[in-house]
């Protein structure tokens, strides 16, 4: 395959949207297309919720060399640092033998990326490195619940649901719930004591998507790709489908 002179030895961090491969920008399957490596944060690309999106809007990746990176699970901050560390010694491999990396990525890069500290560690090191924007999972997840996220001076709020969220939901506007983890359960609990309007899309765009339009109605054992729209009181309510 010809290789395009400007892309050789730059890494990419691709952000494939929410689940919907149709969902996918045409630069993003570009990139995708172009690259000599593809790399996928997991131990088997197959496995790789990111890859197995990629691979329907842009089938000849499976011919393509793919960088299996396996990040460490944990919150230990040293723990962690070695792990990126050692991913960017794998991808600057590739990068110093003039080979371009595109690194696949869940929704957008920019949006509690795993891939912005290999992104960092990259530049740090003198290397190039560009990010490819993707669909939010939390702008896909509105429009299928067929609502608006925010409207005229309503704020907007990303939260990481995995820690604390009390003080957040006290903030006027839309707050977006990303990430709640093992903590649903008490994230859902916490919701529903508040009688907050909240409703959850998990997996979105996947073939196994499910909506839920009330605190109450979330699942307790809901997926790691579950995310949660929660509205003032005061807002429209949501339309079902």
């Amino acid at each position: 395959m010809g290789k395009r002179r400007d892309m050789r030895g730059r890494l990419y961090g691709v952000g494939v949207g929410p689940g919907d491969p149709e969902l996918m920008t045409m630069k993003a399957a570009r990139v995708i297309r172009e690259a000599d490596v593809i790399a996928v944060p997991g131990r088997k690309k197959e496995e790789t919720t990111a890859y197995r999106i990629a691979v329907q809007a842009v089938p000849e990746i499976r011919q393509k060399d793919c960088l299996e990176i396996e990040w460490p699970m944990t919150k230990d901050r040293k723990v962690l640092e070695e792990g990126y560390a050692r991913a960017a010694g794998r991808v600057w491999e590739y990068l110093a033998a003039g080979q371009t990396v595109a690194f696949l990525t869940l929704g957008d890069p920019t949006v509690y990326s795993t891939y912005l500290y290999l992104h960092r560690l990259v530049i740090a090191q003198g290397g190039e490195a560009e990010i490819v924007s993707g669909v939010p999972s939390f702008c896909a997840a509105a429009a299928r619940l067929n609502m608006g996220l925010v409207e005229r001076n309503e704020p907007l709020h990303i939260i990481p649901a995995s820690y604390q969220i009390e003080e957040a939901l006290r903030l006027s506007g839309t707050k977006v719930l990303m990430k709640a983890g093992s903590r649903i359960k008490a994230v859902k609990e916490q919701l529903v004591q508040s009688g907050e309007h909240a409703v959850m899309v998990e997996n979105c765009g996947m073939p196994d998507e499910r909506c839920f339009y009330s605190a109450r109605e979330i699942p307790e054992d809901a997926g790691y790709y579950s995310l949660m729209i929660v509205k003032d009181k005061c807002s429209e309510g949501t339309s079902k489908l």
